[in-house]
């Protein structure tokens, strides 16, 4: 039922019985006109609503109470015509008592109903319930008994941010993504037609909505508590004895360089880990984009279900440690799903995974602190990255960052435009941040310039400027970080007002080191103490893996797998009308084959099956085919 449709029958029901209640009310009334009696007052029926108020008007019970007593005492020294004036009096008063409770009670159910909306109340309920059987299975763990939460980290994770669903919805509408969604329902529905189809429940996660065809959970993945140091809680995933089987067959495979047997693999094994990732990067090369997104989110999906219950890791209190080969899985998934995201717009999306990716393990072992700036900025996040570049406790301060440095001096740019005039003046301006940047990461502005590409002829005389004129400062590791903010970053930078601020904060950096030339000393001394190694300390991120564009060339993971389909002499095949100068590509036998292994291999561009163009008939199958119908 929708939450429309709720509204709609609890509205009914509200109305049904406020007219219940008003009937009763009325009733009630002509049951008092017609057997009103003096003795009549003392001896009515208590109104249930009237507890709710026992205790705001006790004095004024008790005053009522001393005057009922007065009155009747007085009724026996008085005559009859003055008793009956009394007893007229004591039955309007209490007619219009009721009237004052029933108009109370009314009041109260109205000002709570304005007060308090349906969806906040079941919201509220929801979080409720959630946070107390959270506590609950706290109390119940050994060793928890004094576990207490700790404070909102900077990169607590916002749950509902997390549903791409709901953020394209945001964006296109309703509308649209419903018929998408009836579009590959077909698909769906395929993918289940042939197999059995088995009534399982489907477990609700987080991280992603996992469909309905999805294989049932065999929980061959667990998740252990290590310890807890310095406010955060240490985890470690650990498998099962089949899990350990599957990864044996999967490392088998990947000795032989056999793709077919890590399709095999998935075949009994459907949430094994490294042969979901291996799946998801070759569907990924080949252009299935689709099958590689649901390939992450069913490895995201596994991993989830093996939560620890003491897991809360959208708080940013508990660490999962990339040391543990049996956490990296997690690792390079979120980050995959993360840049799944920013493919399809989801940039709000992107970015509460970017936090949750960096929250897990604060080495960073995937460089999510360089993705960090760029989805704050495409969510329009710009307070809030300013308060994590405050925030956030690291060795090196961020501002000293090709990205942050940068990235600070657009947020604040927006943000200004955002300010009323009475704006914090203590924070420096837009054009100061920009300044800095330019002074402190120069090759920035040399490779955006190539990269937007940004074609006037005011740039050109830029870089003819000797301070612009270099893309190297001879600094290995900040010269890697430039490639991989300039290699994610660059389409910011062609917004028209960005380009301005770009170009005034470069001449004004070209006529400060005009007066003083000092400056460039000064600012790379700078840099000298901020990244004092001769070494690349962040060499193992890839520039590529930070890129928006898709590769044309198989990974380097998959590159041995490909090694069987790609060379004639590993197979034994034979090779027809080799062209002049190359290889001709390979012919594969596809007889006693797996067929869902064959249609994977078919979607290689390199992979040839043969055929009758080709003129390779087999004339002794033909023959046998042939005698197997003339039998038959």
């Amino acid at each position: 039922m929708s939450a429309r449709l709720l509204k709609k029958v609890l509205k009914e029901q509200e109305q049904k019985k406020q007219h219940v209640i008003e009937e009763d009310e009325q009733s009630e009334l002509l049951n008092d006109d017609e057997s009103v009696s003096p003795d009549s007052g003392a001896g009515s029926s208590k109104n249930p609503f009237d507890l709710l108020n026992e205790g705001d008007d006790a004095d004024e019970d008790n005053a009522d109470q001393v005057y009922a007593d007065e009155t009747s005492t007085r009724k026996q020294e008085q005559p009859p015509s003055v008793k009956n004036a009394l007893n007229s009096a004591s039955t309007s008063n209490n007619k219009s008592k009721k009237k004052k409770q029933k108009k109370g009670k009314e009041g109260y159910l109205s000002t709570g109903k304005r007060e308090t909306p349906l969806d906040v109340n079941l919201e509220a309920l929801a979080l409720d319930i959630e946070s107390s059987s959270q506590q609950s299975g706290l109390n119940k763990q050994p060793g928890f008994e004094n576990f207490k939460q700790s404070k909102p980290s900077v990169l607590h994770v916002d749950p509902k941010y997390l549903n791409v669903e709901n953020e394209l919805r945001r964006i296109f509408g309703s509308k649209v993504v419903k018929s998408f969604e009836k579009s590959n329902q077909s698909s769906s529905s395929r993918q289940v037609r042939g197999g059995r189809r088995g009534n399982h429940h489907i477990r609700k996660t987080v991280l992603i909505s996992p469909s309905d065809h999805w294989p049932r959970w065999d929980g061959s993945l667990k998740m252990e508590f290590l310890e807890t140091k310095d406010g955060y809680h240490y985890f470690r995933y650990t498998h099962s004895s089949s899990y350990d089987q599957a990864q044996r067959a999967f490392e088998a495979a990947q000795a032989i360089h056999d793709l077919n047997g890590v399709a095999s693999v998935l075949m009994y094994h459907p949430y094994h880990l490294d042969s979901l990732i291996t799946m998801a990067d070759y569907f990924k090369f080949v252009g299935e984009h689709q099958m590689s997104a649901d390939a992450i989110a069913k490895c995201l999906y596994a991993m989830e279900c093996a939560w620890h219950p003491m897991f809360t890791p959208l708080q940013g209190n508990c660490q999962l440690k990339f040391s543990h080969d049996s956490n990296k899985p997690l690792f390079k998934a979120l980050f995959t799903h993360m840049k799944n995201m920013d493919r399809r717009g989801c940039h709000r999306s992107a970015l509460e995974v970017c936090k949750l990716l960096l929250a897990l393990d604060s080495d960073d072992p995937m460089g999510a602190m360089f993705c960090l700036d760029y989805f704050a900025l495409r969510a329009g996040e710009y307070a809030w990255l300013e308060q994590f570049s405050e925030d956030y406790r690291t060795d090196t301060s961020l501002w000293l960052l090709p990205s942050f440095s940068y990235s600070l001096a657009v947020c604040r740019f927006y943000l200004e435009q955002e300010e009323s005039s009475d704006a914090d003046t203590a924070k420096a301006s837009s054009a100061d941040l920009m300044n800095q940047a330019l002074m402190l990461h120069p090759p920035v502005l040399t490779k955006l310039v190539a990269k937007v590409p940004l074609k006037d002829q005011a740039w050109t005389n830029i870089l003819k400027n000797s301070y612009f004129h270099s893309d190297q400062l001879g600094i290995p590791s900040v010269d890697h970080l430039i490639n991989i903010y300039v290699e994610q970053n660059y389409l910011i930078w062609r917004l028209p007002d960005l380009q301005k601020l770009l170009r005034d904060g470069a001449s004004h950096v070209i006529q400060t080191l005009e007066h003083n030339k000092n400056d460039a000393k000064d600012w790379t001394c700078v840099r000298r103490e901020a990244f004092p190694s001769n070494k690349n300390e962040y060499g193992h991120l890839l520039v590529q893996d930070f890129s928006d564009t898709v590769q044309t060339l198989p990974p380097d993971n998959l590159q041995n797998f490909m090694v069987d389909m790609r060379d004639p002499a590993h197979l034994g095949g034979h090779v027809a009308n080799p062209p002049a100068g190359g290889q001709a590509p390979a012919l594969r036998d596809v007889a006693n084959r797996n067929p869902l292994a064959v249609l994977f291999e078919s979607l290689l561009p390199w992979v040839n099956y043969g055929g009758p163009e080709d003129g390779i008939v087999d004339e002794n199958r033909v023959n046998e085919q042939g005698q197997g119908n003339e039998d038959l």
